[in-house]
C-alpha cells in the first residue's frame, strides 16, 4: 500500500550541518524500515500478511546562514573562496552527498528537504526532480513572473532561449531504495553578492537571480513557502 501523507516541518533559520545531521537520521530511519518490511516479507515465504507498516514522509522547508555545499559531481576550485575568505563572509563549506555541483545557501533562501519513499508516489528521479521545479514554476507564475527550464540542466531558469539566463532554483538531491534526500533552493530575498564566491552549479557564464531582484521588491518568504508547499502538494498529491 502507498502512504501519501507527509508530515510538514519548518525548521526556520538552522545551521547547515545540524539540518544536515537531522535530513540523515530521518533518512537512515526511513531506508532501515524499507529494509525490514522487505525482510518481513520475504519471511513470510509467500504467506499473505494483513499487517501494514506504513513508510513516512517528510517535507521539510528551512533556511540556513551562509553556507557554501558541493556536491559529489563537483570541482572544490569552484568555490572563490579559501579559508580566510570564508572566515570573512562568514561563511561555511562543507563537500556533502547530494549530485550535483556547489551552491550557495543563507538567509532569504528557502530551501526545501523533501525526504520522501518514492515507492508511495512514483519511482522516477527524473520525473521527480521536474515536479519539483515545477512546483517553483508554478509558484512564481503566482507572483506573475514567467520561468521555465533550461534544456540540459537542472533547476528553475529565466529566458533559458537567450543570453540572458539567469537561475532562481537549484535542485540537487539524493536517492537510496527510492527515498529521497537533499532538495532544492529557491532564491527570494538572498543577498545575491555571495554567489560571486563560487562557480554556481559549476555554470561560469549564466547569472544567478532571485524573486526579489525580478519584482524590484522585497517578497515576503512565508507567503511564498505557503504557496510552494500547496503546488508540490498538488503536484505529488501529498495529504500534509
Amino acid at each position: 500500500m502507498k502512504n501519501k501523507k507527509v508530515s510538514y516541518i519548518d525548521w526556520g533559520l538552522i545551521d547547515y550541518k545540524e539540518a544536515w545531521d537531522k535530513q540523515e537520521a530521518l533518512f537512515a530511519d526511513t531506508v532501515k524500515l524499507k529494509i525490514d518490511i522487505r525482510n518481513r516479507q520475504s519471511a513470510m515465504d509467500g504467506n499473505e500478511s494483513d499487517e501494514y507498516i506504513p513508510t513516512p514522509n517528510y517535507l521539510v522547508f528551512c533556511e540556513h546562514p551562509h553556507v557554501y555545499t558541493l556536491g559529489k559531481s563537483g570541482k572544490p576550485e569552484h568555490l572563490l573562496l579559501d579559508e580566510k575568505g570564508l572566515k570573512e563572509k562568514n561563511a561555511k563549506y562543507y563537500p556533502i552527498n547530494r549530485g550535483g555541483d556547489i551552491t550557495y545557501h543563507g538567509p532569504g533562501q528557502i530551501v526545501s528537504y523533501p525526504i520522501l519513499d518514492l515507492d508511495n508516489f512514483f519511482t522516477d528521479i527524473h520525473l521527480y526532480l521536474r515536479t519539483l521545479e515545477e512546483a517553483v514554476i508554478l509558484t512564481l507564475a503566482d507572483f506573475g513572473l514567467t520561468a521555465g527550464r533550461y534544456p540540459g540542466f537542472t533547476g528553475v531558469w529565466f529566458d533559458a532561449d537567450n543570453e540572458c539566463a539567469r537561475k532562481i532554483c537549484a535542485l540537487g538531491v539524493r536517492c537510496s531504495r527510492w527515498v529521497t534526500m537533499h532538495g532544492l533552493a529557491f532564491n527570494v530575498n538572498p543577498d545575491l553578492g555571495y554567489f560571486k564566491n563560487i562557480v554556481p552549479c559549476g555554470i561560469d557564464d549564466k547569472d544567478v537571480t532571485s524573486m526579489q531582484r525580478e519584482l524590484g521588491h522585497h517578497v515576503d518568504i512565508n507567503e511564498v513557502k505557503k504557496i510552494l508547499l500547496h503546488h508540490i502538494s498538488v503536484l505529488f498529491n501529498m495529504e500534509v
